[in-house]
């Protein structure tokens, strides 16, 4: 009845991770048990969780991936510790749950951090800068957000029952056959990309239709604000990657279930196919996440140097460069195959020839902050931090893209410091930098600026500390992976790793006292009016936080930068002439349950328990149908409604100026 779930399937024997699954349940207990004091379920269901309201749900994908990013650096720090001590000892993690961690770490980050961080932000600003009062298809989006959700669930949940995958985060065959896994990590892994990344794939399709249809009146496309351009090929991307990841991971699927052979190099398989499937969606994966983090940057530079942004032409020509050689460039990722030298000579030059644009973008942020009057505010520092960091990134990048010196340092930790010295840099703080930026325009009150330059600076710090070593170990010829090593040369370096790893998270430590010196002080540091950071865009038309319908009458865009073409022509914040009736999304609790069921079908089909796999299957299906065929799902905000709640913002905006003098 249950498959293969049993009790043994409970790893009470590992202390580290009984102690982490007692640690979880019990802070979950404590967050229950403060909504039920304060009376807060009802508030959940019907303001969060059953919301369709694009700037909610893209308040709780940030949320989502600050709780993963907890977890995925707290795997970091078990990684780099352990290494620090393990020098001719076995250290204090078995090389079995070494590998999940390490495994654990990559799937998060990318799958559960990056990817929920980005899709918060653009949830959050995007319909705002286009003038749009919601998303194209809001049922849809909470459809994305709760697959995302109940990806990341099945992750939490392998920690205490079963196993997480120990083939690394790209899951490479034959480590992710049935013959060389017969656990349920893989399992997990693989469902768990497949429901979140299918949640991404249907994220796509919701944000090019918006992007592309509900622009306001006036906003050509090259009037449009660069994070919305960057959103835009972010979406082709998406779209035309993800499917190829999906085939790939329903192949391995395949493979295990029903003992297909695509990737097991027996009767026609081929191990190597699957790396190409792989890094086919792996390497625009990797400019799915880093391209929002350039748009954030083009936003905070122009809005904290005084100026127009340098080149907006260059920058999205740029950034729809990227987007095409950026599925030119993936066999970059395994030279080492063995492919003949012409295949790697071509990659190699795709690899080089696509740091133009990127180099591009650099002097474009430079010169809008040349001879501006720059602000070293918290998003600006993320900027400036971003910059100096990924620069060194991108050149160690340039040496990897040629395929001797790739062939020599491919597998140590040279490549492992690379990959992060462009990812952390390169998405990490830019969704830092776009977090610190927009957090008043989403909640209405700004981020204390103490904690925040505190918070960057022990990233920073602690960045170089962490991955700067590792360039010298990787030199040194210290191979990637290692749970132990017998080399004493290497411990120093792998100490001070660590103690960078623990200022970063140090730097986390700071963010959430940031946020909760801010709630507390949040009446000191109200944006009623929606110009704290003198922003630059269209979203800034509109008040802070936005009502639900974001603007009472769209609209009309007249320049690339909207808003402050507003306030030159005396139009911002200006009272409509007359108002109508709006008709708005109902929420729906159907994207919860479809969601719900879905972990639900995951965890089935991990543990081989077929009938709860067909029940919730058919729940799916049920859900989906009864909302398809719900005729009250809007509702209508009267016009005598709307001026109420316009003349209350003006009222408030017009409080806070008086305060302010």
């Amino acid at each position: 009845m249950f498959g293969k779930l049993s009790l043994e399937a409970i790893p009470y024997h590992d202390p580290i991770v009984m102690l982490a699954v007692i640690g979880s349940i019990a802070l979950g207990l404590v967050i229950m048990g403060l909504i039920s004091y304060f009376h807060k379920w009802h508030y959940l269901w019907t303001e969060w969780l059953t919301s369709l309201d694009h700037k909610k749900i893209g308040i709780m994908y940030i949320i989502l991936a600050l709780v993963m990013m907890l977890r995925g650096l707290s795997d970091a720090v078990m990684l780099r510790s352990q290494q620090a001590i393990a020098m001719g000892s076995a250290g204090y993690l078995p090389p079995d749950h070494f590998n999940q961690v390490f495994s654990a770490h990559g799937t998060m980050m990318i799958i559960f951090v990056a990817m929920p961080f980005l899709t918060g932000l653009v949830n959050i600003v995007v319909p705002l800068q286009l003038g749009a009062r919601d998303v194209a298809y809001p049922f849809l989006n909470s459809i994305s957000f709760w697959l995302t959700a109940s990806g990341a669930m099945l992750v939490m949940v392998s920690l205490g029952v079963g196993e997480f995958s120990k083939a690394g985060w790209s899951g490479y065959a034959p480590l992710t056959e049935l013959q060389y896994s017969p656990g349920t990590g893989v399992d997990y892994w693989l469902w768990s990309l497949q429901i979140a990344g299918i949640g991404s794939l249907l994220t796509s399709v919701n944000f090019l239709v918006t992007i592309l249809k509900m622009r306001a009146p006036g906003m050509t496309l090259m009037r449009m604000p660069i994070f919305v351009w960057t959103t835009l090929c972010t979406s082709v991307l998406m779209l035309f990657s993800f499917p190829v990841l999906t085939v790939a991971l329903a192949m391995v699927t395949l493979d295990r279930y029903l003992g297909m052979h695509f990737f097991s190099n027996d009767f026609g398989g081929n191990m190597m196919m699957y790396a190409n499937l792989f890094w086919i969606w792996g390497h625009p994966e990797v400019y799915i996440v880093v391209l929002p983090a350039f748009g954030i940057y083009s936003e905070v530079s122009a809005t904290f140097s005084s100026k127009r942004l340098f080149g907006y032409t260059s920058m999205v020509y740029a950034t729809a460069a990227i987007m095409v050689l950026s599925f030119s460039v993936w066999v970059h990722h395994f030279f080492t195959m063995g492919a003949s030298p012409n295949v790697n000579i071509f990659f190699g030059i795709t690899t080089m020839i696509i740091a133009v644009p990127t180099g591009v973008k650099i002097f474009n942020w430079l010169f809008t902050m040349y001879r501006g009057r720059v602000r070293f505010t918290t998003p600006m520092l993320w900027t400036l931090g971003f910059i100096t960091t990924f620069a060194i990134g991108g050149m160690t990048g340039v040496l990897l893209a040629a395929p001797p010196a790739d062939f020599v340092l491919h597998n140590s930790l040279f490549l492992v410091a690379h990959f992060h010295n462009v990812l952390i840099p390169g998405a990490l703080f830019g969704y830092l930098a776009g977090y610190a930026y927009w957090f008043p325009k989403a909640i209405g009150f700004a981020l204390d600026e103490k904690w925040g330059r505190r918070s960057f600076w022990s990233w920073i710090i602690g960045f170089y500390l962490a991955f700067i070593p590792l360039y010298i170990l990787g030199f040194m010829g210290m191979p990637r992976r290692m749970a132990h090593y017998d080399n004493p040369a290497w411990q120093p370096l792998l100490i001070i790793a660590a103690a960078g790893t623990m200022l970063i998270m140090f730097g986390v430590l700071c963010q959430i006292i940031q946020l909760v010196v801010s709630i507390r002080a949040r009446h000191s540091h109200r944006d009623l009016t929606g110009d704290l950071w003198d922003g630059r865009t269209l979203e800034w038309a509109t008040a802070s936080p936005p009502p639900v319908y974001n603007f009472a009458t769209v609209p009309v865009v007249h320049d690339i930068d909207a808003f402050t073409d507003m306030k030159e022509k005396g139009t911002a914040y200006t009272r409509p002439d007359h108002f109508e009736d709006i008709h708005m999304p109902k929420n729906s609790a159907c994207g919860l349950i479809s969601g719900m069921l879905t972990l639900v079908f995951g965890f089935a089909m991990i543990w081989y328990i077929w009938w709860l796999a067909i029940a919730s299957a058919l729940g799916m299906l049920i859900t989906i149908i009864i909302r398809a065929n719900d005729d009250e799902s809007h509702y209508t905000i009267p016009a005598a409604e709307v001026e109420a709640m316009e003349n209350k913002r003006l009222h408030d905006m017009l409080a806070a100026a008086g305060t302010a003098r």
